[in-house]
């Protein structure tokens, strides 16, 4: 049964904690996600004094992050060869119909803030329980082509839950290997897209991943959370592909 919005409160979320992340991997990961977190948002809302304890401080930041318009969760799952949750856009949706996604969406009034809104949506895309989610932290805003905010949420999940597709929003939930998006290099793609009555062929990175193509908001999300979390700098371009002779 899927929970309503209104029953997910953030008190009820559980942090990681580095110190007790058995895998080195993930273990860096948290160590960095959570410090970019505090660090960026702590500083300009929480007096030195603040005595509160590290899983306190990390859900009082999250809190109080201003809201943006929309947020997926970044969920991988803890386990000494970690995966990280992809799904397919089912072809009939309005917006990047049969494209790679984290689960996440729009931001709804009830949500209250930016984690519930990950959670909540990761729970009615693909039944994903919010108490079985430990959180890391925040990524910065990424901008959708829609021109929407959109906040990634990072966060650990069981590698043996079971998720179950919407139908009426994805086509396929699916893994990519983890410590392979660390290493492995991108693979140029190339989009048609109309500009105005001219259509033109767009050059982006991407992954290759099960069969799918990891490009856009997805692929530049986990660019972000490779940087922040391994200092793996990737060049995120999108250039018109030059078709003259």
């Amino acid at each position: 049964m899927l929970l309503p919005p209104q029953s997910v409160s953030l008190d009820e979320f559980s942090v990681a904690v580095p110190t007790f992340i058995r895998y080195p991997t993930l273990r860096k990961l948290a160590e960095r996600v959570q410090r970019e977190t505090l660090n960026t948002v702590t500083g300009s809302i929480m007096p030195d004094s603040y005595q509160g304890s590290h899983s306190a401080r990390l859900l009082d930041s999250l809190y109080q992050t201003p809201i943006a318009d929309a947020s997926v969760l970044v969920a991988i799952t803890h386990e000494r060869h970690p995966k990280l949750l992809l799904t397919l856009r089912a072809a009939h949706m309005n917006s990047h119909a049969g494209e790679v996604s984290c689960v996440g969406g729009k931001h709804d009034q009830s949500d209250g803030n930016n984690v519930i809104t990950a959670l909540r949506e990761a729970c009615e895309e693909t039944a994903l329980p919010p108490n079985k989610v430990q959180l890391l932290g925040q990524l910065p805003i990424q901008t959708s082509k829609s021109g929407m905010s959109v906040r990634p949420i990072v966060a650990l999940i069981a590698p043996d839950l079971i998720l179950v597709p919407e139908p009426g929003e994805i086509s396929r939930i699916f893994w990519a290997d983890f410590e392979s998006l660390v290493t492995q290099p991108t693979v140029e793609y190339a989009v048609e897209y109309a500009m105005q009555d001219e259509k033109a062929t767009i050059l982006t990175p991407s992954w290759q991943v099960d069969g799918e193509t990891v490009w856009g908001l997805t692929g530049r999300v986990i660019a972000s959370l490779l940087e922040t979390g391994f200092d793996r700098q990737l060049d995120w371009y999108y250039r018109i592909q030059d078709t003259r002779l």
